[in-house]
């Protein structure tokens, strides 16, 4: 058994550990074991019959919330269960808000914390108002194309092409108190990168590491998803060309739709309050894409293409999407992209989110039949013709690719270990100072070694120490 997002050890009793209790309370509940050590063995506690008193008024008095503080005994040894139900308002520890994931405990900070603070009070980040922009601001022009687009797609009332701009803002809901919302600025305004940072969307055509070219595509939310596509199928992409009879039939690496469906997915689902911006690269063999998102805790990169309930990360971008006819309501655009891809012949995309959970990255490989390389534009290239081995190649091709991404994240987990046993009390902070690697990923890799059996820690987090038990592959 190993601790979890709702389980926690601890040896002894300290004031301090509220942290735990605030960060439970802070996300999905859970239990904190005072009496256990790392490994989940009952090592007794002393002074039980006050800690049964103490601790709930504590929490009481400093977290202003209650708990379930209950004895239990296992092999003749006792220890104690503090019970932590999940609020649906935010809690804090002198000031400070923590919360629980995986099986860490994080201090909420910046856009962290806003956007947990807004979520707990029924708010999303695009549904915020924003002073200093106003409706006369906006472009006339993507009203229009936005009402044509509802009219044609059925999605909106014919009498929507009659409808004054203010009209389309207040039957989107789009201002609050006077003031615009923050989703009604990167939808209509023709800059509005100049009021949320990077709010647009790079391509850039890579060969190894090195970026050959490069475009910056910014504009409304709408007009970026048109001119991203356009880039992508006119200057970074070539089409294999056949005949049917007499006609020229053009097939591209990614299809159309599959590619529009993970653009405005991309774009729809940006956590926007990260000045980050959404990153495709091209390259020989496959299109990749990056994006800044929060999934819901619940969900996995892995679960993606499943059933999901749709939950979109910014529902009022969204419903103008839905609107103007561009997305389903129904949460399937993933599925559909793995279907398109399926029914056009191509390799299955596969999603992948960071350690840390800071990004999503969506990869498109491309079939053996298009990995040539591509010049720059205006020189044009030649695709080889597709062998019977195709499918075998790509397997063979994409079993590489993990390989040499596994070596790598081998080779860390490696100096991890080598500068724990030259230090088994270094802190994770230390570790990412001196390895480059970020704090997230440094836990994530110590999860995996823990996991492994590799690694374990003695002792409380703070005044403990790591310890190397056997250098063995999962």
């Amino acid at each position: 058994m190993i601790e979890s997002q709702n389980i926690e050890w601890k040896e002894t009793w300290r004031d301090e550990y509220l942290k735990w209790v605030c960060g439970f309370a802070n996300a999905q509940g859970g239990v904190l074991e005072i009496g256990k050590n790392d490994c989940g063995e009952v090592v007794g506690v002393k002074n039980v019959l006050r800690l049964l008193e103490e601790i709930p008024n504590k929490a009481q008095a400093l977290l202003g919330i209650v708990v379930d503080v209950n004895l239990k005994s296992e092999g003749g040894r006792e220890y104690l269960e503090i019970a932590v139900n999940p609020y649906p308002n935010p809690i804090s520890y002198k000031g400070e808000f923590h919360y629980r994931s995986g099986s860490t405990k994080q201090v909420l900070r910046g856009a962290a914390l806003s956007r947990f603070l807004m979520e707990k009070y029924g708010r999303t980040w695009d549904d915020v108002p924003l002073p200093g922009v106003g409706l006369k601001d906006l472009d006339g022009r993507v009203f229009d194309e936005f009402r044509q687009r509802g009219a044609d797609s059925e999605r909106l009332p014919r009498d929507i092409l009659d409808e004054s701009d203010e009209g389309v803002i207040e039957r989107l809901q789009l201002r609050e108190a006077g003031f615009l919302k923050r989703a009604a600025v990167l939808l209509f305004h023709p800059a509005p990168d100049r009021f949320v940072m990077e709010a647009y969307v790079k391509i850039g055509y890579f060969r190894g590491s090195e970026l050959l070219y490069q475009d910056i595509v910014g504009g409304d939310l709408f007009t970026q998803v048109e001119r991203t596509m356009d880039l992508l199928y006119t200057k970074y992409t070539r089409a294999l060309i056949s005949y049917d009879g007499v006609y020229r039939v053009e097939t591209f690496p990614v299809p159309r739709e599959a590619m529009r469906e993970a653009v405005i997915n991309a774009i729809i689902h940006r956590d926007y309050a990260r000045p980050t911006t959404i990153q495709i690269r091209v390259y020989d063999d496959r299109i990749t894409i990056w994006n800044a998102v929060q999934l819901p805790l619940e969900w996995a990169s892995d679960q993606l293409i499943g059933e999901l309930a749709s939950k979109p990360y910014n529902p009022r971008i969204a419903y103008a999407f839905f609107r103007a006819g561009m997305i389903e309501a129904w949460g399937r655009g993933i599925r559909r992209i793995v279907d398109i891809c399926k029914e056009a012949g191509n390799p299955t995309p596969k999603w992948e989110l960071e350690p840390g959970g800071d990004g999503l990255w969506l990869r498109f490989p491309f079939s053996a039949a298009y990995e040539v390389p591509v010049p720059p534009v205006g020189i044009a290239a030649t695709p080889k013709t597709t062998s019977k081995t195709t499918q075998e190649q790509e397997k063979t091709r994409e079993k590489t690719r993990e390989k040499t991404r596994e070596k790598t994240r081998e080779k860390t987990r490696e100096k991890i270990l080598a500068h724990i046993a030259a230090d088994p009390s270094i802190t994770t902070i230390e570790l990412a100072s001196q390895l480059g690697i970020t704090a997230k990923g440094i836990e994530w890799q110590i999860g995996k070694l823990k996991r492994m059996g590799v690694l374990e820690r003695v002792g409380p987090a703070k005044g403990g120490r790591w310890k190397i038990v056997e250098a063995k592959d999962e």
